[in-house]
């Protein structure tokens, strides 16, 4: 139910920011093609791919919610963290696109309409900056990295406010591109940094080194283990993450003494983020049937 409700509210904002994007984005392409002004019509541009990525973006996180079937045994989840991969990607092309628009400006800037920028830019900086707060509460790898989309587009239209201003009262084009170059760099460097994070998880690795300890060393404390081995532990979005696990017991114990120790394995898993647990019991004179696998993780009493 929780999740259910998780999900509904991610897709409203979303919702919300594609909503936003795409009656400014038609906005912009007019007052762009009155003012005159190239920069605000390569923002146009650029706001357009963001209205593609959000679009994308709210179709598969309402996917994420579906139920899980037969063939995604785990759910929709992980679409989702599809969704923030191919928005990075289009984030960091979009930003490699501005930059090679504003570079060989400093060589030959263009001189603006500064009355007409600076409308738009109050215009887009409220839009833009609603948008951002509507998306603020989100907390998977999707909704961040549509964060960072509104939040460039408010860094740009805050770089257009101030160079509107300045060449209203003094003639010095090349602020444009300079700003341009600025704000694209600093997003660039944080979106890198959360589409390495999403394609770490794409590819299954541990989501949270100290999480992953902090699971073995709990289990390790049960008295009746003696080793522990094949412990995998990865995400499907970033926040859900799943678990499995082989206990090798210290001895052979009847059915009751077996319910106990699950009684007390689930105590010691309560309170972690993991949405899928396997544990499997091991004896002493069994053997494990996934050795033939390289070992990543051991603990013997």
């Amino acid at each position: 139910m929780h999740d259910h409700h998780h999900h509904h509210t991610a897709s409203e904002r979303i919702g919300w920011a594609f909503a936003l994007n795409f009656c400014f984005t038609i906005i912009e392409f007019i007052g762009g093609w009155l003012t005159n002004s190239t920069a605000i019509m390569a923002d146009a541009v650029h706001d357009l791919g963001d209205c593609l990525a959000i679009g994308m973006a709210w179709w598969l996180n309402k996917l994420g919610a579906k139920e899980a079937n037969n063939r995604f045994s785990y759910g929709f989840s992980r679409f989702s963290l599809l969704g923030a991969l191919i928005n990075g990607v289009i984030l960091v092309l979009g930003s490699l696109w501005v930059l090679s628009e504003a570079i060989p400006r400093l060589v030959n800037p263009q001189m603006p309409d500064a009355a007409g920028m600076l409308g738009l830019s109050v215009l887009g900086i409220a839009v833009n900056g609603f948008a951002a707060y509507k998306l603020n509460d989100g907390k998977t790898l999707n909704e961040r990295m549509l964060n960072w989309h509104l939040l460039e587009d408010v860094l740009g239209w805050v770089a257009i406010f101030v160079v509107s201003i300045v060449l209203m009262f003094i003639e010095l084009p090349i602020l444009d591109p300079v700003l341009s170059i600025g704000f694209t760099l600093f997003i660039l460097f944080n979106v890198a940094k959360n589409l390495t994070e999403t394609l770490r998880l794409f590819l299954q690795a541990t989501p949270d080194h100290q999480l992953r300890e902090q699971i073995l060393e709990n289990l390790a404390e049960l008295e009746h283990v003696s080793d522990i081995h094949h412990l995998h532990l990865w995400s499907l979005d970033g926040e859900q993450h799943v678990l499995t696990a082989h206990l090798l017991l210290k001895q052979h114990y009847q059915q009751t003494e077996l319910l106990r120790l699950k009684a007390l394995i689930a105590s010691a898993m309560k309170g972690f983020p993991l949405s899928h647990t396997t544990i499997e019991f091991e004896f002493p004179d069994e053997s494990c049937r996934d050795d033939h696998q390289s070992e990543l993780s051991h603990y013997h009493h």
